[in-house]
């Protein structure tokens, strides 16, 4: 499956590739975000639901563990679910949470810490993994599906704009 890595020097540039991933947005889309505390995975989300349109503050869901989001993709109502799965004890409490129902669906779902619910999180289409480097970040998405592939193929960013 197809991948891509890219250095950000800044926070602009996480925001600039947030801005970039919204325009691949589509129903049903699961996005898997990896990294250290820190790496800026809730900033790439945050830049995302911003440029996909929604107008509110974007809040970390460290202790609520989701947070739904209400957008428009092609002047269509979409809800994108943001999880943070950090502080759950064990794979089992993704399931007992209910949060496996939405998956698959026609939802949008972004997962940070998705290795907190072991093999009971569905696949992702998109990995995106983040790295802290001595200077910025380091960057690399991999497509683990079709609609992950097609998201890849449409993705324009270009780090120095």
């Amino acid at each position: 499956m197809p991948h891509w890595r890219t250095h950000l020097n800044d926070e602009e540039g996480t925001q600039a590739l947030g801005a970039a991933i919204a325009h691949l947005l589509v129903p049903g889309l699961s996005i898997h975000l990896h990294g250290e505390l820190g790496a800026g995975k809730t900033s790439l989300t945050r830049a995302l639901l911003h440029a996909a349109g929604y107008p509110g503050r974007v809040k970390s869901p460290t202790y609520t563990l989701l947070e739904p989001y209400a957008i428009n993709l092609n002047n269509k109502p979409v809800e994108l679910m943001h999880f943070d799965l950090y502080r759950m004890n064990s794979p089992e409490e993704f399931i007992e949470a209910g949060f496996r129902e939405f998956f698959g669906t026609e939802r949008i779902c972004i997962v940070e810490w998705p290795e907190r619910a072991g093999n009971l999180l569905p696949a992702a289409d998109l990995d995106i993994f983040l790295s802290v480097e001595l200077q910025g970040r380091g960057v690399e998405l991999r497509a683990n599906s079709a609609q992950g592939a097609s998201c890849l193929e449409q993705l324009h960013f270009s780090p120095n704009l």
